[in-house]
């Protein structure tokens, strides 16, 4: 078999951290500093000026105009990237570091890891900025909370939302009404409770709930929740008998993996993992890595770190993204690299949702229906991810459950077997059809003459300017 050509090539590939001190502004960074949590939050990149101060003359100027378009115009989330995942973006690992000026711009639009943390202007689709049917809140998660911010949309899962900050901001991210700082495009929503109310009311519903089992507790980031503060939480969740499952979410095991080897925090979850064992409980850690780029000896220290101190599992639940990754090979190498590299379980990978500003990086779904076939007999089964589609009312469904597909409209009808926690009285929920779109442009000529015809594409795209015209107004009298 080893000389049988296959589509896909299989090669260890040993992790590296890329070295820092090749960005003008790191280059007097110590290992020791850069060790730490909490110079990686100190010196997150929050806006261009900052961005030109760590690369010098790397960039050109354009690439810094076309950022600060995006900020004013398309963005629905503010900037916010950690030193950790700024340093894997033309990384000088795989191919040698380009040289400064056009060479380098070049390399930088290209790179994986900066389409969705730092994505510019140039990147977004001009002709649909943004599918018609397309909502800043897509999943309706929050029409179904049954205590602010638990969202009860399976039979036997809850989703918890303890806070509404996270260590960086990705560009594609599905909670932007609720997450982060406004925009010129999005006026972000708030939590009412304090914190401590807005647990004990979590805490209460799961309490009165015993049909719900599983929690995933998120946000936000939980890595952004003081320990102490989290640790009280997960206490008081493992004393409520129903609850078998416990999930934390955290794009930080990451994007920022010193948080979660700080010897504090590692600690801590030892405690947790001891109380839920001896429980019976199932506590694991889910991540979100993209791309193969991410996954440095930081990141497989991080994961280890955890499964020693008694979590059951790290699993990683990356996002589709065209530009990103949205081929065979760059699934594969990214799949490998998490399991090989870090012991992290490639669990699934979502199609991106359906928000605004977000169909440049969206597939259809024939397309992941297509890279789900591909991915096959590479992987252990248990370490084969399944590409989902998150339908909006129903869940996560993989991308060969749909009913009928309309490949010509890109419109594709789902079912579901239960009812989210708002349609308890709905007697059609199992037998209606719920819909999900594809993104206009990749359909053929004639799907997108009809979508031409029945949406008023030209309010569509003159609504998109004059907001464009009203945030660039808003931005310059703020620097007046």
């Amino acid at each position: 078999m080893s000389k049988v050509q296959q589509p896909y090539a299989y090669r260890r590939r040993e992790l590296v951290e890329p070295d820092w001190t090749r960005l003008p502004g790191w280059r007097q960074v110590t290992a020791a500093d850069w060790d730490s949590a909490q110079w990686q939050r100190a010196h997150c990149v929050k806006n261009v000026k900052q961005l030109r101060d760590l690369m010098g003359d790397l960039l050109d100027d354009r690439f810094y105009v076309d950022l600060e378009r995006d900020q004013a115009e398309r963005a629905t989330m503010s900037m916010l990237v950690t030193p950790q995942m700024l340093n894997t973006m033309v990384d000088g690992v795989q191919a040698p570091m380009p040289a400064a000026g056009h060479d380098f711009t070049e390399a930088f639009y290209a790179d994986p890891v900066r389409r969705y943390m730092l994505p510019v202007f140039s990147d977004r689709r001009t002709d649909w900025p943004s599918h018609p049917h397309s909502s800043r809140d897509s999943l309706h998660e929050h029409d179904m909370w049954v205590a602010e911010g638990l969202t009860h949309r399976y039979p036997t899962k809850v989703l918890a939302e303890l806070l509404s900050t996270c260590p960086q901001y990705c560009g594609h991210c599905t909670r932007m009404d609720l997450v982060g700082n406004s925009t010129p495009q999005v006026a972000k929503l708030k939590f009412d409770l304090k914190p401590v109310d807005r647990h004990a009311s979590m805490l209460d519903y799961l309490r009165r709930t015993p049909s719900v089992r599983d929690v995933v507790v998120s946000g936000g980031d939980v890595a952004n929740m003081p320990w102490k503060n989290l640790e009280v939480f997960l206490d008081q969740l493992l004393e409520i008998d129903n609850i078998r499952d416990i999930r934390l979410a955290t794009k930080a095991l990451m994007g920022l993996p010193q948080h979660w080897y700080a010897s504090d925090v590692v600690d801590g979850v030892g405690r947790v993992a001891t109380t839920a064992r001896q429980r019976g409980v199932s506590l694991a850690i889910h991540t979100h890595v993209n791309a193969a780029a991410s996954v440095t000896p930081a990141v497989q220290r991080a994961s280890r770190a955890m499964l020693d101190a008694g979590v059951r599992d790290v699993r990683n639940q990356g996002v589709l993204m065209r530009g990103v990754n949205n081929s065979v090979e760059a699934l594969l190498d990214l799949c490998f690299a998490l399991s090989d590299g870090a012991s992290i379980t490639p669990y699934y990978f979502y199609m991106c949702d359906m928000i605004p500003f977000a169909e440049h990086w969206r597939l259809s779904l024939g397309e992941a229906q297509h890279l789900q076939h591909s991915l096959m007999g590479y992987l252990p089964g248990f370490a084969t991810p399944r590409i989902v589609c998150d339908v909006p009312f129903v869940g996560k469904r993989w991308v060969h459950q749909q009913e009928q597909y309309d490949t010509e409209r890109g419109i594709s009808y789902w079912r579901k077997n239960y009812r989210t926690s708002i349609e308890g009285d709905d007697t059609e929920a199992l037998s209606r059809d719920y819909v999900y779109y594809d993104p206009i442009y990749t359909l053929p000529e004639a799907g997108q003459r009809w979508w031409r015809e029945t949406t008023d594409h030209d309010a569509l795209l003159a609504e998109s300017a004059t907001r464009a015209a009203s945030s660039r107004l808003v931005a310059e009298s703020q620097l007046v």
